[in-house]
């Protein structure tokens, strides 16, 4: 086939692939009726082709550029709804999957926060009655005198680095919340330990701080970052539960097929959790340090939690399709 009359037996497509392009470019892909983007995949795959065969036969440049070009353009869109599609999936997965699991895994988020909430009270009282009990809590190594305020010697660094520390903040509270969920491989026993730990550092230093003089600024200070950081502890506790469930109680169900079920809601809750963690230590390394009053750290914190309650509460809820008159 010479160059005129491929040209002359293929231009008709070409012009239409153009009309549709022009109006993705005018109006967004959305707005083309199902049969345009089945027409645009079609006639993507002929320019293709088209190009290839104009390339094999080294028909003139200016020709090869028109479909190159055409080719790309056409590419962007047919290829482009994929990244539209993932990014759908990530807005029902914390529109609708998260928070759903949340609610379904309720019980044992409840357990996780009970035993660290438990933790963290009796750690306190015991230090608060005798200081040197910190030293049978918690490793020496987290022990040392307290002169100032957490907010004046945790968070006393130089603001210009506060993306360097958000993001070691970030790392170092995700290898947490991991090891709390990879615990559950341990029939939960490891799990159990990282929670109390936790719970054990929050009431044990808390005290510390209190008897030092420092106690409202302490928990003011944790308040912004620490609801959520805390809370996605806990939740990522509940998924290494989650996951010893599986095999400690599969129910009527073989324990590797309960297994292999909870694993997937312990994964969705491991996930979220991450996200958690991003936002947490974002506050952290740029709310935190702020020298703002004790009032509006503790503002901010009640902000996150009553955030985060509404959001576990009725996110992904199905609206009923009829309304009763």
């Amino acid at each position: 086939m010479t160059q005129r009359s491929f040209v002359e037996k293929r231009r008709d497509g070409w012009a239409r692939l153009e009309e549709l392009l022009d109006a993705i470019q005018r109006h967004g892909l959305r707005r083309l009726e199902a049969e345009q983007v089945a027409e645009l995949g079609r006639l993507y795959r002929w320019v293709t082709s088209d190009l290839a065969y104009a390339e094999g036969h080294r028909f003139d440049p200016a020709l090869r550029a028109h479909l190159n070009r055409l080719t790309a353009r056409a590419h962007s869109h047919v290829y482009g709804g994929g990244v539209e599609r993932g990014r759908a999936r990530v807005a029902r997965f914390f529109t609708t999957a998260f928070p759903r699991e949340i609610r379904a895994s309720g019980g044992f988020i409840l357990a996780c926060a009970a035993l660290f909430a438990l933790t963290s009270v009796v750690a306190y009282w015991l230090v608060a009655v005798k200081p040197s009990n910190v030293y049978a809590l918690l490793p020496a190594e987290m022990i040392e005198p307290i002169h100032r305020s957490l907010h004046d010697s945790n968070f006393a660094f130089d603001r210009n680095y506060a993306a360097t520390m958000s993001a070691f903040i970030i790392t170092n509270n995700i290898k947490v919340a991991s090891l709390c969920f990879a615990g559950g491989m341990t029939l939960g026993i490891f799990t159990i330990y990282e929670l109390m730990f936790n719970g054990l550092m929050l009431g044990g230093l808390g005290a510390l701080f209190a008897n030092a003089g420092f106690g409202p600024d302490y928990f003011a200070t944790i308040a912004p970052h620490g609801v959520i950081e805390l809370t996605a502890i806990v939740i990522a506790s509940a998924a290494g539960l989650l996951l010893a469930a599986g095999v400690l109680a599969p129910g009527r169900l073989r324990r590797i097929d309960a297994l292999k079920r909870n694993a997937q809601r312990a994964g969705v809750l491991i996930l979220g959790v991450s996200a958690m963690l991003v936002v947490a230590g974002t506050i952290e390394g740029f709310y935190t340090p702020q020298r703002f009053p004790i009032a509006a750290r503790i503002a901010m914190g009640a902000v996150t939690a009553v955030a985060m309650a509404w959001y576990f509460t009725f996110a992904g809820r199905q609206r009923s399709a009829t309304r009763t008159i």
